[in-house]
């Protein structure tokens, strides 16, 4: 059993677990590392960092000769050395030559994968029946709303949750969830959810290819036949989302990342294309405080602790912020951060400590030397 939690950066570079996360994207990888990062918050920025080196040196899915290998491997050695990468406290080291054969070595491997002799038969591709609307409900006893007017309608469950029914949008549901140990609804459009709260009985909506599991919150799904990719965005509470082609595979294993899928929580979006079956998370454009308007008015600081300024905000959004506790424990912030948006209070807080941000998987992650 692998203990990732002793990983430097480049165990993680060089593991194919990781590896696959990456460059695959597949949604039980991405189940499972963001429950990880969930539970070591600490390892984000060093995640981070091995994730920019992998991303560096991806290679496109091809068809490669042994002459275009050995030219590859030469390729992704100048740029690995070109790669600095930073310790948890901000320093940065350049990477041991024999971590860079290393890597080398596991970039030709990932070339070798995708690398297929031109006399090569390609396998078949196998056709699986698409998780459509119409398949979903065909057989179940269900009450159907269909929204045909110009603008959107509300639609009352037995259970007191609402659905906010879009325009060309349908909806399926039981008259009663009392008999069944999930309240499953199915949906083919878009939909914004309030859901009434009971931790005994998940709420479901199925919508095409992916299920969103819930216990009590708002969200949105977006998702019609026609489109090409599925969208779900959470406002209040906690959501988790998974493929149904996904947990279909892995149903004998049931494994505990695909029965918690990924975890969405307020101003997260996750987006799943149903061509390449992945998933992607991310944040919103423009997130929204999910506390009351009267704590933005009391985002005036001065000389206050780093620590303090970001958990406010933290809270105030409902956005994870990663950063480096011990190196930015002495930082102060003086700034009156009232009306600004959430993007621009991190501008001004970044730029006050000489600091910069990314957003990885739906987070902020804050880069550092230390204070100015």
């Amino acid at each position: 059993m692998k203990d990732f939690r002793l990983y430097d950066i480049m165990d993680f570079v060089m593991d194919e677990d990781f590896i696959r996360w990456v460059q695959e994207k597949r949604p039980e990888d991405e189940a499972f590392w963001t429950n990880w990062l969930q539970q070591y918050p600490e390892k984000h920025l060093l995640v981070a960092e091995a994730r920019r080196i992998l991303e560096s040196i991806h290679i496109e899915e091809s068809v490669f000769s042994a002459a275009e290998l050995d030219r590859e491997a030469d390729r992704l050695l100048q740029t690995i050395r070109d790669q600095p990468f930073r310790l948890n406290k901000g320093r940065v080291k350049t990477i041991p030559s024999r971590w860079l054969m290393a890597a080398v070595t596991i970039g030709v491997i990932v070339a070798a994968v995708v690398y297929k002799p031109t006399d090569m038969p390609s396998s078949p591709e196998i056709s699986e029946e698409p998780y459509t609307y119409a398949r979903l409900t065909s057989s179940k006893s269900l009450i159907e709303q269909v929204n045909t007017s110009d603008k959107p309608i509300i639609v009352s469950l037995a259970d007191g949750s609402q659905v906010e029914l879009a325009v060309n949008s349908r909806i399926s549901y039981p008259r009663s969830f009392d008999s069944a140990g999930s309240r499953d609804v199915y949906l083919s459009g878009e939909a914004f959810f309030r859901v009434a709260r009971n931790p005994n009985m998940p709420f479901r909506v199925f919508a095409n290819e992916i299920v969103t599991k819930v216990l009590g919150t708002s969200f949105m799904v977006r998702s019609f036949e026609k489109d090409s990719v599925i969208q779900v965005t959470v406002k209040t509470g906690k959501v988790s989302v998974y493929s149904q082609s996904g947990a279909t595979a892995t149903k004998k294993k049931d494994t505990p990342e695909i029965q918690s899928g990924i975890i969405l929580t307020p101003n997260q979006q996750l987006t799943y294309s149903k061509e390449e079956q992945k998933f992607h998370k991310l944040l919103l454009p423009r997130p929204v405080m999910i506390v009351p308007v009267s704590v933005d008015r009391s985002m005036v600081y001065e000389d206050t602790p780093l620590e303090e300024v970001f958990a406010q905000i933290s809270k105030a959004y409902g956005i994870n912020i990663v950063y480096d506790n011990e190196l930015l424990k002495n930082c102060t912030v003086t700034a009156d951060l009232r009306k600004e948006a959430f993007y621009d209070k991190l501008d001004l807080i970044c730029r006050a400590i000489g600091a910069t941000y990314e957003v990885i998987d739906g987070q902020v992650v804050i880069t550092s030397n230390g204070c100015l």
